[in-house]
């Protein structure tokens, strides 16, 4: 196992417990200290492992979470829901997943937010939403493949946001709000595949710029 592997290993067996230490002591050096001290690693390791400061230890908790979701939902398991279903269950895995560290949550996304994070973290939505789309059994390589990963990476980060601030018993007003965006979506791909689907073998381009010179009267 070469070096760079073995760092990301740590960084993500690491990514949990720093998170939780987030919640008090924000994406900071102190935070990744105390994970090592729990997990039994050297510390100055630690430190060089996520010397990359906070969107490090961040890459690593969302890459800790693509793994945990991978894991506990496998495309096998999914194969016998429909597709919004298989959307909803995986979607809904992610945000069980880092609601116990919501205020983690809040702090890592204002540290995305910033102008100099936002590459890296579009780059990690998409990610994130290409492999939902993947594990869902999404096998589009046309516009489809950037478009379905486009708007799943939207859906999931605005449900985070919801979710960095509810206090709602359960977080039933999250799991509404993702309840809306996915129906919005799912009305959207039907709407899309009847139009794409159309027959158009009747068009006739003349007859068609004919009519814009000559409209029906």
């Amino acid at each position: 196992m070469d070096e760079a592997t073995s760092l990301e290993d740590l960084r993500r067996q690491l990514a949990p417990a720093i998170a939780d230490a987030a919640v008090f002591d924000g994406w900071s050096e102190t935070a990744v200290a105390a994970a090592a001290e729990l997990e039994g690693v050297d510390p100055a390791v630690a430190t060089f492992a996520f010397s990359g400061g906070a969107m490090a230890m961040i890459a690593a908790w969302v890459a800790a979470c693509d793994a945990a979701m991978a894991e506990a939902w496998p495309a096998e398991r999914l194969a016998d829901l429909k597709i919004r279903e298989r959307i909803h269950t995986l979607v809904q895995f992610r945000l069980d997943y880092v609601t116990p560290q919501q205020e983690a949550l809040a702090r890592a996304l204002a540290i995305m937010a910033l102008p100099q994070n936002a590459p890296q973290a579009l780059k990690l939505g998409w990610h994130s939403a290409d492999l939902m789309w993947r594990l869902a059994g999404d096998t589009s390589t046309d516009y489809n493949h950037y478009t379905k990963r486009t708007i799943l990476a939207g859906i999931y980060a605005a449900t985070l946001s919801v979710l960095a601030h509810d206090r709602s018993e359960g977080q039933v007003d999250t799991r509404a709000f993702l309840e809306r965006r996915i129906d919005g979506v799912m009305k959207f791909e039907k709407a899309k595949a009847q139009f794409l689907n159309r027959d158009f073998t009747g068009f006739s381009p003349a007859r068609f710029l004919g009519r814009l010179r000559y409209p029906a009267r």
